[in-house]
This record gives C-alpha cells, sequence and structure tokens, in this order.
C-alpha cells in the first residue's frame, strides 16, 4: 500500500505546477499497475480540506464535490471511510467544520459512545455531549 501526503493529493486535484502534477499522477498510474493500493489518511483529508478552502477559496459545496470524487475514484482508499462517508454527509447540513463532523464521526466508528465538546456547534452533532 502507497500513502500519499497533503502535497500531493492538491496537485492531483488543483494540477497548478505541471511537473508535480505530472509526477503525482505517474505514481499513483505507477501503484495501480502494479495492483498496489494508493492510501488517503484521515489526516490528509483534514490537511487538504484546510487547503483547497483557505489557499484556493473553495467553498463547502466545491469541497463537498471534491471528497465524493474522491470517494467514487476506483484506485484510491480511505482510512476510515465509512466515517469519512458520515462526515460528508453531516457536514453538507451542519455549521460545523469538516474536521468537528470528521472527528466525530471516526470517534463513532472507533466504538466511542460520545464525542465531548466545549463547541456549542459540535454539541449538536449525533454522537457529540456538550461540556
Amino acid at each position: 500500500m502507497l500513502g500519499i501526503d497533503t502535497n500531493v493529493v492538491i496537485r492531483l486535484i488543483i494540477s497548478d505546477d505541471a511537473e508535480q502534477t505530472r509526477r503525482a499522477r505517474k505514481l499513483v498510474e505507477q501503484a495501480l499497475s502494479h495492483d498496489e493500493p494508493v492510501l488517503l489518511p484521515l489526516l490528509v483529508l483534514l490537511e487538504s480540506e484546510w487547503v483547497l478552502r483557505s489557499r484556493y477559496g473553495f467553498n463547502r459545496e466545491a469541497l463537498l464535490s471534491i471528497f465524493r470524487a474522491l470517494l467514487e475514484a476506483r484506485e484510491l482508499s480511505f482510512e476510515d471511510e465509512p466515517a469519512l462517508e458520515e462526515a460528508l454527509f453531516r457536514w453538507k447540513d451542519s455549521a460545523c467544520d469538516f474536521s468537528v463532523c470528521l472527528l466525530a464521526a471516526h470517534n463513532r466508528q472507533m466504538g466511542c459512545r460520545a464525542t465531548a465538546t466545549f463547541d456549542g456547534k459540535a454539541a449538536r452533532l449525533p454522537g457529540t455531549v456538550s461540556l
């Protein structure tokens, strides 16, 4: 399995540096040609959301579309894919940040009875409790 970092994901999505984009695509293609899964860890997804939103100005709808497209890409694997899917579903209609939705969903998948928070918005998510 090949894990990729945030910079590689951003190049694959944005293609703003021709040489790095070419190298990133070649890396993924080589992994696929050897039947090697390409993993996007949760941390990379969190960082990617932040970079795409803060550096490139993507709004929530665009980010949801990008993440859905990543999930549909047969060549990619995800750490805790059920949590990612749940987080995207919750984030779509939430006032919370993506990171909060992903954390709550991941904790639930890990067997936590709840995610405790001081964040009033986060406390409205299913599976969270306010302190």
